[in-house]
């Protein structure tokens, strides 16, 4: 066991990460979450180099000498790769990687490079397929007998080589294919979305920064069993469970792929009909990791991506996820009715199950109810979709105070004792 630990040790490649710090975002905390990404991808983060400009040099994107001093880094240190905290040119890549003898990747192949390990379903390995194609096919010219190299690591994973070695003809007929592929899933998703407005189902998204314990509150909601690891992207594929609240209405909880500053924009027309699934809900809990430093700007970024989305108009619930976590209360943000959780010790889920059931499209009534007996299995419905409060046998029937909404009183309307439900 442990020689397997020391050789898979060995084998993780050992990343120079470089930031341009042209003042157009907080580098800093930019080349940090870079770190985070090295590390999901599964490489190690060995050395850092920022460099100010004004501007990326066209050629190589750093200036010559700070080029030089980060290809003595990496012969020095013995580095594997060099991965750069924004999007290169083909060019640029080809001269650096010319100039470090290794290989070079962008924060946008990270990313895509993450999420060709993480997805699992059929249409997120579509949708991956389809963003990683759109990504290389501007790429392709300049890039020389580069495409034709084999071997793996980050950046080498996806569709997979002999795709990109074809011609542009034939990527573009294969993003077509994917295209159409992914418009049948999303209309099979239409379909679903109908029957749920139909049967009055209400939906609940959880959106929010990747890594902010999204998942760890579904499995605390649901027991749904959703992969939760401390990694960014640990979750692609959205997943959807069924949810009950006090008041006894179940909602169905949809998990949804994190987000992050500086999303590239191959990503989110990629997966925009998986975003968009979480924007038509009804309820969005907007979670984010209270005990970050960057919880305000993690808050922000997913509330100008909803917006975006057309999602302005949908009741937003912030849940301040970690809480146990949180070493100063009086630095962590403060959004108007925000929630404080921790998914991890179930405390305060109480209060954000209640923030729900307060915001809840349907609401519910009150109905005293007497069934007879021959219609007593309705009592069954009542305790499944509704909440009983009490029931009691009496000489005509069964007695029972109920909360139902308003589709399943249309089912029971006729035994209501006081003739119509009383609004909760």
């Amino acid at each position: 066991m442990k020689d397997n630990m020391l050789e898979n040790k060995e084998q993780q490649e050992r990343a120079l990460l470089v930031a341009l710090d042209t003042g157009e975002y907080d580098a800093e905390a930019s080349l940090a979450e870079l770190a985070e990404l090295t590390r999901s991808a599964g490489a190690e983060p060995a050395a850092y180099l920022t460099q100010k400009r004004p501007a990326p040099d066209a050629a190589t994107c750093l200036g010559s000498g700070m080029a030089e001093e980060a290809k003595d880094w990496i012969q020095r240190e013995q580095l594997d790769l060099a991965i750069f905290d924004r999007e290169l040119t083909p060019t640029q890549i080809r001269n650096l990687e010319e100039l470090f003898g290794v290989r070079v990747i962008d924060r946008t192949m990270l990313i895509l490079d993450i999420f060709a390990q993480r997805a699992m379903s059929r249409e997120g390995k579509l949708q991956v397929e389809l963003a990683l194609l759109r990504y290389m096919l501007p790429r392709l010219a300049g890039r020389g007998t580069a495409l034709s190299r084999l071997g793996g690591g980050i950046g080498t994973r996806g569709p997979g080589e002999t795709k990109l070695e074809t011609d542009r003809r034939h990527i573009r007929r294969r993003i077509d294919k994917l295209k159409e592929q992914l418009d049948e899933s999303e209309a099979n998703r239409a379909v679903t979305q109908r029957r749920r407005k139909k049967n009055e189902v209400v939906t609940v998204a959880l959106v929010g920064y990747t890594n902010a314990g999204k998942s760890t509150l579904m499995n605390r909601l649901t027991q749904a069993g959703v992969l939760a690891e401390d990694k960014l992207f640990a979750t692609l594929d959205p997943t959807a469970r069924a949810m009950k609240l006090p008041c006894g209405k179940t909602v169905m909880l949809i998990d949804t792929v994190g987000l992050l500053r500086r999303l590239p924009h191959h990503l989110v027309e990629a997966f925009k009909s998986t975003l968009e699934q979480a924007a038509t809900a009804d309820i969005l809990l907007n979670i984010c990791d209270a005990s970050s430093p960057e919880a305000r700007e993690h808050l922000a970024v997913t509330q100008e991506l909803l917006q975006s989305l057309g999602a302005g108009d949908r009741p937003v619930i912030p849940v301040l996820n970690k809480w146990d976590a949180v070493e100063d209360a009086e630095l962590a943000p403060r959004p108007a009715g925000a929630v404080r959780i921790s998914a991890l010790t179930g405390e305060g889920v109480g209060q954000l199950l209640q923030a729900v059931e307060d915001n809840l499209p349907v609401k519910t009534f009150q109905v005293d109810l007497l069934l007879p007996f021959a219609k007593s299995g309705l009592a069954a419905k009542l305790r499944e979709e509704g909440a009983v409060l009490s029931e009691e046998y009496v000489e005509d029937g069964l007695r029972v105070l109920a909360q139902v909404d308003s589709r399943l009183y249309s089912q029971v309307k006729e035994f209501d004792q006081n003739g119509e439900g009383e609004m909760a």
